[in-house]
Parts: structure tokens; C-alpha cells; sequence
């Protein structure tokens, strides 16, 4: 890893928060966030991305693209999620979440905290933190994170994919899913390793 020099804005006690997003789905990535954030970032504003509308995450997100000191967004593939499982392959987003933000960065300082019950591999001790999503700002700050990256893809593919309606569920075992799978078959992102019924 690259290194510099500190700014005065880096001191003990920063904490990265690492979340992941899109567990659940028959279709497409995984994708997991990295977020450090300032002493005087409002964290009033922050909550589990799951419990704030898509309006809302969108506007928080742009807030922590502004003001976070440093952060980073990973991925894994439908193709890694069914080679490797989910769980391996949301700690493997993670990681490439973290390299994304810690490039050319000094993190000797930095606490690193997991959503969920397992940390992933990354070069600084990583503490897993169950509802992290709900109580650790920075946490909190990457979760928001993943969703509107992982959400804003889906409606992406949604293009190229139609019939499929990832506009909609983005991808989650909705019954229109369900039927639109058994009607037309896999789509390119189908996570195969997945049962549709």
C-alpha cells in the first residue's frame, strides 16, 4: 500500500465502516462499501439504509461523497458469488471495498469495524459487528452506500434485460421475479447457485 503523510484531520480513534449490500437476490453483484467520516460530519442524518426511502439514501449519499474523508465501493460477480457462496463473496466486495479507499492513504490510525458476524481479510485488524448498520456512523455511512451503488446498477441492467423488471426489486426474490425467470429462463446476472422456487 502507498503511503503519505497524515493530515491534521487524521487522529486516534477513526473508525472505518464496511457494509455489504444485496445478500438476498437471485441476480446480480454483491456490493459492499468502505467509509471514513469526520468528527463533524452530521451523523443525525444517518441510519440503517434499509430503514430510508431511496429518495432520502440518495441525498445522504451525496452528503458522504462530500464529506467523508475517505471511501470506497467494491464488488463481487454472480459468477464469484456462485464459484466462492455469498458470505465469502460479500467479505471478498468488502475487501475490495477497503483497497479502493486505502489506496495512497495512512490508515496505521484507523479502526476498522464489519457489519454482520465475520470480518473480511484486509491489511488492518477488522472487529465484526452485528447491527453495525444501525449503531456505527461510519457503518451506517457505508451500508447507505452500497445500496444506492447496488440499486443504481440494477436499474442499469434493467435496460439491457427487460422482461425481468430489475428496475423494480433489483433483483430480490420478488413472486413477479420468480415468474419472469421461469417464463424466460436465466438472465445474463443470474446468480445460478440460487433456488428461484
Amino acid at each position: 500500500m502507498a503511503r503519505q503523510t497524515p493530515g491534521p484531520h487524521w487522529s486516534p480513534g477513526i473508525i472505518c465502516g464496511l457494509d455489504e449490500a444485496g445478500r438476498g437476490p437471485l441476480a446480480g453483484p454483491v456490493s459492499a462499501a468502505a467509509v471514513i467520516l469526520p468528527d463533524n460530519f452530521p451523523i443525525d442524518i444517518l441510519n440503517d439504509s434499509k430503514k430510508l426511502s431511496k429518495g432520502t439514501r440518495e441525498e445522504i449519499k451525496t452528503l458522504i461523497f462530500q464529506g467523508a474523508m475517505a471511501w470506497g465501493i467494491g464488488w463481487a460477480s454472480p459468477g464469484e458469488i456462485d464459484e466462492i457462496n455469498i458470505l465469502r463473496a460479500s467479505l471478498l466486495a468488502m475487501e475490495r471495498a477497503f483497497e479502493s479507499m486505502a489506496m495512497d492513504k495512512n490508515l496505521s490510525q484507523v479502526q476498522v469495524i464489519a457489519d454482520g458476524l465475520y470480518a473480511p481479510k484486509i491489511p488492518l485488524p477488522c472487529r465484526a459487528l452485528v447491527k453495525a448498520d444501525s449503531s456505527i456512523p461510519s457503518v451506517m455511512a457505508a451500508s447507505i452506500l452500497a445500496k444506492c451503488a447496488r440499486d443504481r446498477l440494477m436499474e442499469y441492467y434493467a435496460i439491457f434485460y427487460p422482461p425481468y423488471g430489475y428496475e423494480k426489486h433489483k433483483g430480490y426474490p420478488t413472486k413477479a421475479h420468480r415468474e419472469a425467470i421461469l417464463r424466460w429462463g436465466p438472465s445474463p446476472i443470474q446468480r445460478m447457485s440460487f433456488r428461484v422456487s
